[in-house]
């Protein structure tokens, strides 16, 4: 699932090519992806403009010239290609947005949406989430005191999106790793030491990850070279069986309240 540093690498791109181009064309592929009638989804988008590109936690919204807001949500699975007919990816589509000749594609949403709402509603939805975590008013101190009486593991604390938004499974266990800490451990059990360098390995992997564009399969464009290149750099995400890239052991592959969980055993600890 796409998290915080690929919707942000989207949001960069997408702020580059799409401001104040009139939309020329919408096709909807799959009704249940959008939140209205296909032909009134159509209607209100032709002829407007995107005027800005938010991202807040795995959202984002595409701010339009009328006040209304376009909210995307990836889920499991989906994906964004910007760029011509010929050069579209061979991949169904649920929603095609044309600005002229440029063709913004959303693909792979059988769990995602695209939904047209008013400012009210977008920020009903933003309201409920937990705050961002490479804010410049994120601080050691505020991240202390949002782990302050929270109790359970920690990789269910930093996936849960009302606590603090945009972490998913990858980043989860990569922060973990980095912290050398088991994503197992218990948040009321961490020491204050730990707990600081836990905000050190948040603000590092999430920076580390959004500059070389997060982990997504596929270039957001021809010629899009960053898109996807942390995939490689992932120490322990989806790397089970293999060996640890800073002590040599057998990255594990296991399970925590539902959710797969990859983490070196020799390594990471319970402080």
């Amino acid at each position: 699932m796409p998290e915080l540093p690929e919707m942000e690498n989207y949001r960069q791109l997408l702020s580059q090519r799409i401001i104040n181009v009139p939309i020329t064309n919408v096709i909807v592929n799959r009704e249940k992806t959008i939140n209205m009638e296909t032909e009134a989804f159509i209607d209100a988008l032709i002829g407007a403009r995107v005027v800005f590109v938010e991202r807040r936690a795995k959202y984002i919204l595409f701010h339009l010239h009328d006040g209304r807001r376009l909210l995307l949500h990836l889920m499991l699975g989906g994906l964004l290609f910007y760029g011509s007919e010929e050069e579209r990816p061979d991949r169904n589509t649920q929603v095609e947005i044309a600005f002229g000749d440029q063709i913004l594609y959303f693909m792979g949403l059988r769990l995602g949406f695209l939904h047209l709402v008013s400012v009210k509603e977008s920020e009903a939805t933003m309201g409920k989430l937990g705050p961002e975590l490479l804010d410049r008013r994120m601080t050691p101190e505020r991240f202390a005191g949002i782990l302050k009486g929270r109790r359970g593991a920690l990789k269910s604390l930093l996936v849960n999106q009302h606590v603090m938004a945009g972490i998913g499974n990858c980043y989860a266990d990569e922060i973990a790793f980095d912290a050398g800490l088991l994503p197992s451990v218990l948040v009321q059990n961490l020491s204050p030491e730990a707990i600081s360098r836990l905000y050190q390995s948040i603000q590092k992997v999430l920076t580390d990850a959004t500059v070389i564009g997060g982990y997504m399969e596929m270039p957001f464009m021809t010629g899009d070279t960053v898109t996807g290149s942390y995939n490689d750099q992932c120490k322990v995400y989806d790397r089970e069986g293999e060996p640890c890239l800073r002590d040599g052991g057998t990255i594990i592959k296991t399970e925590l309240s539902g959710r797969k969980v990859f983490y070196c055993p020799d390594c990471q600890h319970e402080a």
